[in-house]
């Protein structure tokens, strides 16, 4: 059987892998690049959902990381075992939270062990909150042109006087810069993104607030951040990356920390191959503007243009791989990929020499 060189031997697939230097070196350059900038890292830890990661990235300087739901804040703040500097003890729920009576208690019990922020864009939420008072802290949510959640930067005032009038501490107010995500898109977006916090965190501070952070970033983005800025970056993808970080050209493929190992299945007919990883694997996602739901690492020009439960089919050029041989897949997406499955195959120097649990899969409330 023919293997791509990136794959170790005799993997059974589809089987998800993390490249363990190229994941140092992305863990690495992005604290590097926050420390340079002077600005805090907290990185969104929805990509990775794991806590060997989250240690890494807290052992590298990380403040604290954020999350998009108060499971995975649960999960991932639990690890009583970490080394020293390693443990998760501030966490961020970076999502417009309706606080129903769980999610209170939930996020009470979360408190007694570590600092907890939550965000919101409403002052109907925030009154929700009123049972946590003094024991979390809000960061009002902040529309900055991805027309999802968040307000407007002059109606942030109002709902950070929500939570001071009910006793919360208001830390300050966060954006998601998600419109980064298309080709000559970053860059615009990381403008629009700083305007849009600065404007709002001058509302704050007119209306009495002290030491307003302002809190962002995508993946896209995060290295076009300037100095003074954000006070806080939140970037996700970067720990891996992805077919969508490549074909928008924020790094190289050899930056590509996560792929699956698929095996060639079916070449029905010339220029097209099926591979056994489909998307209950692999994911679904596939933005207007990309060109396939994936990509071969070592076949620049192929791309997977249809996608099924269980197959990937695969045009390209040439003879392209043969029957039964491993080929390296890069997901268009890689949280979706990374919640698919319940553990991720850690490979160096060609061997598998670790597994690790994907402690947070499916903690979606």
């Amino acid at each position: 059987m023919l293997v791509d060189p990136l794959l170790p031997v005799g993997l059974a697939t589809p089987a998800t892998l993390v490249f363990a230097d190229r994941l140092e070196h992305n863990l690495a350059s992005m604290a590097a690049f926050a420390d340079a900038t002077g600005v805090a890292l907290r990185p969104h830890a929805k990509t990775h959902k794991c806590l060997e990661i989250a240690r890494r990235q807290m052992l590298l300087g990380a403040r604290g990381l954020s999350v998009a739901t108060v499971g995975e804040a649960e999960i991932l703040t639990s690890d009583r075992s970490a080394p020293s500097g390693s443990e998760v003890d501030d966490v961020f729920v970076a999502y417009p939270l309706w606080p129903a009576d769980d999610l209170i208690a939930r996020l009470l019990r979360l408190t007694e062990r570590v600092r907890v922020t939550v965000g919101a864009d409403s002052s109907e939420a925030v009154e929700r909150l009123a049972p946590l008072a003094g024991r979390v802290r809000i960061m009002v949510e902040v529309d900055c042109g991805l027309g999802r959640s968040g307000v407007t930067p002059a109606e942030a005032a109002p709902v950070a006087r929500a939570g001071e009038r009910i006793g919360l501490e208001v830390s300050g107010v966060f954006t998601f810069p998600g419109q980064s995500y298309g080709p000559g898109a970053p860059a615009r977006a990381a403008a629009e993104e700083s305007a849009a916090l600065a404007e709002a965190a001058a509302f704050l501070t007119s209306a009495g607030f002290e030491s307003v952070e302002r809190s962002g970033g995508s993946s896209p983005s995060a290295r076009l951040v300037q100095p003074g800025a954000l006070t806080e970056l939140r970037p996700g993808v970067y720990v891996f990356n992805d077919a969508q970080q490549v074909e928008l050209g924020v790094v190289p493929m050899e930056d590509v920390a996560l792929m699956v190992a698929a095996t060639v299945v079916s070449r029905p007919v010339p220029g097209r191959i099926v591979l056994d990883a489909g998307s209950k694997v692999l994911g679904p996602d596939r933005p207007p503007w990309a060109s396939g739901y994936g990509r071969l690492a070592e076949w620049p020009d192929a791309r997977i243009v249809g996608l099924w439960e269980h197959h990937a089919v695969v045009e390209l050029e040439g003879p392209g791989p043969a029957l039964g041989e491993l080929v390296a897949v890069v997901p268009n997406h890689v949280c979706s990929a990374v919640n698919l499955v319940p553990e991720l195959l850690v490979v160096d120097r060609g061997l598998v020499v670790e597994r690790w649990k994907v402690d947070a899969r499916a903690a979606n409330r």
